[in-house]
């Protein structure tokens, strides 16, 4: 794959640009690191960027920015899941990422896995659960140990791997805390993997593989965003046919949500039998010093800044396109 250069794109081409970090989430400091690289990087190119906070400034306030398209730089609800996005439509401002839909299915874990399911793509078997579900026929299904979460949030947040039986109600309990239900689902042992897509459609492309592995196999919010301890492998030390069956999963299931411009999946290979499992996807993944896509990006001579610029020029309304098809 050739890597775009600076000369690629003509940063007055891209008019006044908000960068959108910071928000109402429980991602909000994810957020604004992600965001200032974001905005440094593309003044650095000589780009018109602007900071913008959605969690302080009103939508009123970003109209009358006027912004010619935003890169959208933020995690988790209000930002991640859609909601964003439609308003960026209705107010007619070109934004980076996925559309309202693939936004908001890419939030819901549960809704996700039940569109990978059906397509095929291999996914880790789940139930939900409600205050009123019986926990006894969540054991039973799924066995121990098992990963109970809340569906919509990221960053590993509320997230328990539950060991023993007597575990699990508190676990829930946590997880019922963000969400009104909750996504209990299927251990499975073995490698931490997760892949960078570009692009859109037919053009979607996949990144090197990173594999990640974190201290005791725990790689929860502090270790993904405040220590050094994590070790990650780009290109992951993996069979090519492997490499390549991980990538062809990444693609297809990034495509069967409607994914648009860039986003990351998470993937795990089981151990006893270097099967693949997808996680999930995020839709507007981290973009801090210790991110995996800019990390995907380096392998393949995609400078951060040059990655910053080509997510940008990837800008556009998504409903308005549909309107004219």
């Amino acid at each position: 794959m050739n890597a775009p250069t600076t000369s690629t794109f003509d940063p007055a081409s891209f008019g006044k640009v908000g960068v959108l970090f910071g928000g109402r989430s429980a991602e909000r400091d994810v957020s604004i690191m992600s965001g200032t690289g974001v905005l440094n990087a593309l003044k650095s190119r000589g780009v018109d960027a602007h900071a913008f906070d959605p969690g302080t400034q009103s939508l009123a306030e970003l109209a009358e920015q006027k912004f010619d398209r935003v890169f959208i730089a933020l995690h988790g609800r209000y930002g991640e899941d859609g909601s964003l996005q439609g308003a960026l439509e209705q107010l007619g401002i070109p934004y980076t990422g996925s559309g309202v839909m693939a936004s908001s299915i890419g939030m819901d874990k549960i809704t996700t896995k039940k569109i990978w399911k059906m397509d095929e793509i291999p996914t880790p078997d789940y139930m939900t659960i409600d205050p009123s579900s019986d926990l006894d026929e969540v054991l039973v299904a799924l066995g121990l140990p098992m990963i109970v979460k809340p569906p919509l949030e990221g960053s590993t947040i509320g997230i328990t791997k539950v060991s023993a039986a007597g575990e699990l109600k508190a676990a829930v309990d946590v997880a019922l805390g963000f969400d009104p239900v909750v996504l209990a689902e299927e251990f499975v042992t073995g490698r931490e993997f997760t892949v960078a897509v570009l692009g859109s459609g037919k053009l979607a492309r996949a990144l090197p593989i990173v594999e990640i592995v974190a201290p005791a196999g725990n790689y929860d919010y502090q270790n993904k965003y405040f220590t050094d301890d994590t070790q990650y492998h780009c290109p992951a030390q993996l069979d090519p046919a492997l490499t390549e069956e991980i990538q062809r999963h990444a693609v297809n299931a990034y495509r069967a949500l409607g994914c648009e411009g860039w986003g990351r999946i998470d993937v795990l290979v089981r151990a006893e039998d270097q099967r693949p499992f997808l996680l999930e996807v995020n839709t507007s993944p981290g973009m801090t010093s210790h991110s995996l896509v800019p990390m995907a990006a380096r392998a393949v001579g995609i400078g951060y800044e040059d990655l910053c610029l080509e997510i940008l020029a990837s800008a556009r309304l998504k409903m308005a396109k549909q309107a004219k098809e």
